[in-house]
C-alpha cells in the first residue's frame, strides 16, 4: 500500500479517519513484504526505541535514592536501560539555569562567566553514565531552555554565540572529564521554540567541527587525552529544533542543503502529526516523512524523534477502576492519557510522520509530588528514606515494542542489525493528534522487522471496548522451516485475576493457514504483538517487574539519616554529611557531595542555586546578578524538602545573610502543592534588618520587627489548628486557622540575594499524632463505592492524587475505606456543599457532617479519636457535591508525650446521666456511642491524641444537643 493511501485525512478537524475499506468489523489484513524492509535506509527507519528526558527537576530525588537506596537504584538502571533488549536507549539533559521552567529547576553547570563547569549538579549527566554501565550504546544528547544570565545578557544584544557557545562547550567538556563520555546530540536551537533559529544552529555546528582549543587549563584535559576528546567533540551531531506543534524544521531542512547537511536529527513535540501544506511535491507536504524515508531531492535519510511526550497518567493499576467506558464500565489499561493511548502515540506517530523514537518527559518523576506536572511517568520516584519505587503498568506495554525487535542506532558500517520500521505494514486510525482516542476501534499497528528478512513483529494497539481480527501475511522473508508466530499480549486483569495476571504474557502461538495468513482476534483494551521471534523459553522476556515495596514515611533520627520513629526527630540536616561514605558514579566511586555537585539531601528546587558551601552551609546563591533569566513559572528561590504526610510538627532552622547588599530568608510548613514559598501554608520570613512576617499562604496575618543581625534561627510550629511562629527561640505570632491545612513538607526561601540555611530540624510535637501513616487513593481497589459516582482519570488535573477523582451528587451515594489506627481525613478539591452520614464499624457516629470548601489536595471533612485497631469507615453522601481524590489514614502507635484529656471529662460532666427512655428511639443511639467513645477515653487510650480528644468532645456535645426527647416534635 503506498504511503498516500494509509491513511484518509480529515482536513477540518485534523483527525485521521478510518481507512476507507476497513468498516469496524471487518478484519484487518497487513501484508509484512520483505521488499519493503529497507536495510539501506540507516537512519530514518531504523527503530530506535525510547528517550528519557531529565529536566526541571525531575530527576533531582534519583541522587538520594543512589546514595540510600544503591540496591533499588541500580536495579532501576538494569530495569530501564540494561538487558539485550534496552527498554530506553537514551538520554536527554535539558541544561538547567537555576529557574524554573516546569516542574522546579534545576541547576546550571555554569552560573558565571568565570565559574568552571560543574556538570554533577545536572542529575541527568550522572543518571547516562550509570545508564551506560549497563547499555554502553546508550546516546546522550542535549538542548537547553533557558539560560545563565551571563549568557542571556549578550543572546539578549544580539551578540551572544560566543557565550552560548562556551557555555555548552565547557560544560560537555566537564561531563566527558567527570563521566568518561562525549555527548551525542547537541540541539544549539530553544526548548520548543516557535521560530527555529537556522543561522545558529549552523554557526554552531560549523564551529563545533572547526575548533581545535582543548588544551585551555579550565578544561583540565591531560595533553595524552586531548586528541581523543577532540575527535570525540568533532563527532557531535546536531538535533533540531524541539518545536511544539509548530512544524517548521522539515521544511526549512528539505529547502536549505546547507542545513539538510547539518542536521542529523528532526524533533519535535506533543503531535502525532506531520504537515500537509500546498502540493504533494512541496517542502511543506509530509517533511518528515520525506526526511525519514529519504524520499527526498538529497536521496538521503534523516532521523526524525518524538522528541518530547507524556508517559500515561496516574498509576495504572488505579485508573483500571474509572468508570469511563460505556454504561459506566472501565476502560481497563486503556482510555484518554493511558498506557494504551502512549502505546497508540507511538503506532500513529510513526504511521502519520515517520517518527521511530519517543522521549519520555519524564519517564522517572523523581520530584514531589504537587509540583506541575505531576503523575505522568512510567517509574515514580519519590521516596528516596524508604526505596519506594512504583513501576507503572505502563512500563509492559512499552515493552511490547523493544523486547520483541532489536531497536538503536545503526553503525557506520550498517552491521549492528539494528530492525527497521515497515510503513507499509504500519497504520493509526485513532483519532486526536497528541491525547489520542482509540475508542472507534480502528486499525493501530506498527511493524518492525530484522534487515536481513528473517523476522517481523507487528505491535497492534486495540484501545477500544470491542474485538478486532487482524490477518497478517508475511512475503518475500525468509522465515526458516519453522513459521510459527507467538502472540504477546498486556491488558487488564478479568474477574478474579491478580491485577498483572495479563501483563505482558504469551496467549498464543499460531501458524499460517493455506493462505499463509496468520489470524488473531485482538482483545478490547490491550497491545498484542505477534512476532515470528522464539521468545517462549527467553526468562527476560517473562521477567516481571520489580514490586514497589511500603512507601515509609519520612521520620529520622537526629543526625537525618537512619530511620527512627521513637525519637522526637522526623528529620534533621546540618549540611555536613559527615556519616556518608563515597557514593558510585558510573564505575568509580566519589566522595558524597563531590558525587552531586554539591546539591543537599533530599531537597527539590523549585526556583534558586541552593548548594551546600565548604563550610557546611546550605546557600541559596542566585543573587542580584544572576536573577534576571527568562522563567516559566517565575517565583523567588525555594526548595522542598520532606514527606507530604507529615501533619504536627515543628520546623526550625538557622538563617544567615552574607550578601552586604541585604537578603531574605523564610520557612514553611505544611506544603502539599505549587512551586512558591507562598504555597507553604504557614510561613514566616525575615531580613536582616529583623522586620518578619507571618503569612498563611501568600497572605501576611502579623507582621514586627526583632533586632537586626547577620542570623536567626526561626521556627514554625504546627499543631491541629494553631500555628506559632519563632524567633530565636520567642514566640513572634501565633494563629489559630479556621480551616486549617493539616498536612505537608517543609520549605526553605530567599531574595534574590545569598542567603544561608544551617541545623534545619523537623520535630515532633507532644501529645499530636506527627503523619498520616497511610495514603488510600480515590481509585484504589480497596476503596469500595455504591451508587451513582463518576470515576474519571482521563485529562485529570495534576493537582489530583494521580490525576484522578471520584465525584457524586447523588443522595445515598457512598464509599467505604477499611484501615488500621485512629483517624481518617477525605482528600479533595470541594465546595462545601457536601453533608455526610459518618459510620464506623457499621453504626452510625456522626449524622450530617458538615464539609469544608478546601482547594485540592486537602482534608474537606477529618475523623479523628476512634479507638485505636481495625476500623471499616462508611461516607454516606446526604447531599450537595462530594468529590473524593485520596484518604489519609493515621496509626495509634505514632503519638509519643502526655495528652490532656480534661476537655472530655468536662464534656462528661456537662452532658450528666441521661436516661434512654427519655429519648426517641432514633435520636439516642448517635449519642450513646459518643458518651461510651468519651468515657472510653477520658483517661486516655492507646493512639489517642490531642486533635483526638477535641473531636471527641465535639462529637459527644453535638450529639447531645442532638437528642429529642419522647413526644417532643421539635427538630
Amino acid at each position: 500500500m503506498s504511503l498516500a493511501a494509509t491513511a484518509a485525512v480529515t482536513v477540518a478537524t485534523g483527525l485521521i479517519a478510518v481507512p476507507v475499506g476497513h468498516a469496524a468489523d471487518d478484519p484487518v489484513d497487513v501484508v509484512v513484504d520483505g521488499n519493503d524492509v529497507r536495510a539501506d535506509n540507516v537512519n530514518g527507519l531504523t527503530y530506535k526505541g525510547l528517550g528519557v528526558l531529565s529536566c526541571n527537576s525531575t530527576s533531582n530525588l534519583l541522587m538520594d535514592y543512589k546514595a540510600e537506596q544503591p540496591g533499588r537504584y541500580w536495579q532501576l538502571i538494569r530495569v530501564l536501560f540494561g538487558g539485550e533488549n534496552p527498554l530506553v536507549n537514551h538520554v536527554k539533559v535539558e541544561m538547567g539555569s537555576d529557574t524554573n521552567t516546569s516542574t522546579g529547576a534545576d541547576p546550571a553547570t555554569m552560573r558565571t562567566a568565570d565559574e568552571l563547569a560543574d556538570a554533577a549538579r545536572s542529575p541527568g549527566f550522572q543518571l547516562a553514565a550509570d545508564a551506560k554501565t549497563v547499555n554502553p550504546k546508550l546516546k546522550v544528547s542535549i538542548l537547553r531552555w533557558e539560560m545563565p544570565r551571563w549568557v542571556q545578557l549578550e543572546w539578549n544584544k544580539g551578540t551572544g554565540k560566543d557565550e552560548m557557545y562556551r557555555w555548552y562547550k565547557e560544560t560537555l567538556l566537564d561531563v566527558y572529564q567527570k563521566y568518561g563520555y562525549m555527548v551525542d546530540y547537541v540541539n544549539p536551537d530553544k526548548n520548543e521554540t516557535r521560530s527555529p533559529d537556522v543561522s545558529f544552529v549552523k554557526w554552531y555546528k560549523n564551529t563545533v567541527v572547526n575548533d581545535t582549543e582543548f588544551a585551555d587549563e579550565r578544561y583540565g584535559i591531560p595533553a595524552a587525552e586531548r586528541g581523543a576528546v577532540a575527535d570525540a567533540y568533532h563527532r557531535i551531531k546536531i538535533v533540531a529544533s524541539d518545536e511544539n506543534n509548530t512544524l517548521n524544521m522539515g521544511p526549512a531542512m528539505l529547502s536549505d542543503a546547507d542545513l539538510f547537511g547539518i542536521v542529523d536529527a528532526a524533533g519535535y513535540h506533543y503531535t502525532t502529526e506531520d504537515r500537509r501544506d500546498g502540493a504533494a511535491d512541496s517542502d511543506t507536504y509530509l517533511p518528515y516523512t520525506k526526511l525519514a524515508t529519504g524520499d527526498n531531492k538529497y536521496g538521503q535519510d534523516k532521523e526524525v524523534w518524538y522528541s518530547e511526550g507524556t508517559a500515561s497518567f496516574g498509576y495504572t493499576d488505579y485508573r483500571v477502576n474509572n468508570t469511563e467506558g460505556p454504561n459506566g464500565a472501565s476502560t481497563g489499561i486503556g482510555g484518554v492519557q493511558s498506557a494504551l493511548d502512549v502505546a497508540n502515540r507511538l503506532v500513529k506517530s510513526y504511521a502519520n510522520s515517520k517518527r521511530t523514537h519517543y522521549i519520555f518527559q519524564p519517564a522517572i518523576g523523581s520530584f514531589y509530588e504537587g509540583a506541575q506536572y505531576s503523575h505522568k511517568e512510567l517509574v515514580s520516584a519519590r521516596d528516596p528514606w524508604s526505596g519506594y519505587l512504583h513501576y507503572d503498568a505502563a512500563l509492559y506495554v512499552m515493552q511490547q515494542f523493544t523486547q520483541f525487535a532489536k531497536t538503536g542506532w545503526e553503525n557506520e558500517t550498517n552491521t549492528a542489525g539494528i530492525w527497521r520500521t515497515v510503513p507499509e505494514a504500519s497504520r493509526s486510525g485513532v483519532s486526536g493528534t497528541e491525547n489520542v482516542d482509540g475508542s472507534n476501534g480502528a486499525p493501530s499497528y506498527m511493524t518492525l522487522a530484522d534487515p536481513a528478512k528473517k523476522d517481523f513483529s507487528t505491535v497492534v494497539v486495540n484501545d477500544s471496548d470491542r474485538s478486532r481480527t487482524y490477518r497478517i501475511k508475511a512475503e518475500n522473508l525468509r522465515l526458516g522451516s519453522d513459521p510459527t508466530m507467538e502472540v504477546w499480549e498486556t491488558r487488564a486483569a478479568d474477574a478474579g485475576q491478580r491485577y498483572d495476571a495479563n501483563f505482558k504474557h504469551l496467549v498464543e502461538e499460531t501458524r499460517p493457514d493455506a493462505d499463509g495468513f496468520y489470524t488473531y482476534t485482538v482483545k478490547p483494551r490491550s497491545i498484542t504483538t505477534l512476532t515470528t521471534l522464539d521468545k517462549s523459553a527467553d526468562a527476560a522476556t517473562y521477567q516481571r517487574l520489580p514490586k514497589s515495596g511500603k512507601r515509609a514515611v519520612l521520620d529520622t533520627d537526629a543526625n537525618g539519616k537512619r530511620s527512627n520513629t521513637r525519637d522526637g526527630y522526623l528529620y534533621a540536616d546540618d549540611f555536613g554529611y559527615e556519616e556518608e561514605g563515597k557514593v558510585r558514579v558510573g564505575r568509580t566511586f566519589q566522595p558524597y557531595l563531590a558525587s552531586r555537585g554539591n546539591q543537599p539531601r533530599y531537597m527539590v528546587d523549585q526556583t534558586g542555586a541552593w548548594e551546600v558551601g565548604g563550610d557546611g552551609v546550605l546557600y541559596q546563591y542566585m543573587d542580584q546578578s544572576m536573577k534576571d533569566t527568562a522563567a516559566w513559572n517565575r517565583n523567588t528561590p525555594n526548595t522542598t524538602v520532606g514527606d507530604f504526610r507529615w501533619e504536627n510538627y515543628k520546623a526550625s532552622v538557622d538563617v544567615s545573610f552574607p550578601d552586604r547588599d541585604g537578603g531574605l530568608a523564610a520557612l514553611g510548613v505544611r506544603q502539599q502543592k505549587g512551586m512558591a514559598i507562598s504555597d507553604a501554608a504557614y510561613n514566616l520570613r525575615i531580613g536582616p534588618d529583623g522586620a518578619w512576617t507571618f503569612h498563611e499562604y501568600g497572605t501576611a496575618i502579623a507582621q514586627g520587627t526583632v533586632a537586626a543581625a547577620d542570623g536567626y534561627r526561626l521556627a514554625v510550629e504546627a499543631k491541629g489548628a494553631k500555628v506559632t511562629a519563632f524567633v530565636d527561640g520567642r514566640e513572634v505570632a501565633a494563629y489559630q486557622d479556621p480551616t486549617p491545612q493539616t498536612e505537608g513538607r517543609v520549605k526553605l526561601g530567599s531574595g534574590f540575594h545569598k542567603t544561608g540555611f544551617d541545623n534545619l530540624k523537623v520535630e515532633t510535637i507532644g501529645g499530636y499524632t506527627p503523619y498520616a501513616a497511610a495514603q488510600w487513593d480515590n481509585m484504589d481497589s480497596a476503596v469500595s463505592y455504591e451508587g451513582a459516582w463518576s470515576r474519571k482519570a482521563a485529562l485529570g488535573d495534576a493537582m489530583d492524587w494521580y490525576r484522578s477523582t471520584s465525584t457524586s451528587t447523588t443522595a445515598g451515594a457512598s464509599f467505604t475505606v477499611p484501615f488500621r489506627g485512629t483517624g481518617v481525613d477525605v482528600i479533595g478539591g470541594n465546595d462545601g456543599s457536601a453533608v455526610l452520614d459518618v459510620y464506623v464499624d457499621g453504626e452510625l457516629i456522626v449524622p450530617n457532617a458538615k464539609t469544608a470548601a478546601t482547594d485540592k489536595r486537602l482534608a474537606t471533612y477529618t475523623l479523628r479519636g476512634l479507638a485505636d485497631g481495625r476500623h471499616e469507615v462508611r461516607f454516606v453522601l446526604k447531599s450537595g457535591k462530594l468529590v473524593l481524590d485520596a484518604l489519609t489514614t493515621v496509626s495509634g502507635r505514632d503519638v509519643d508525650g502526655a495528652v490532656d484529656t480534661a476537655p472530655i471529662r468536662r464534656a462528661l460532666t456537662d452532658v450528666g446521666s441521661p436516661e434512654p427512655g427519655d429519648y426517641t428511639d432514633a435520636s439516642w443511639p448517635v449519642f450513646a456511642r459518643a458518651l461510651a467513645a468519651a468515657k472510653a477515653a477520658e483517661d486516655g487510650q492507646r493512639g489517642l491524641d490531642t486533635v483526638g480528644v477535641e473531636q471527641i468532645t465535639a462529637r459527644l456535645g453535638a450529639a447531645y444537643d442532638q437528642l429529642v426527647r419522647r413526644g417532643d416534635t421539635a427538630q
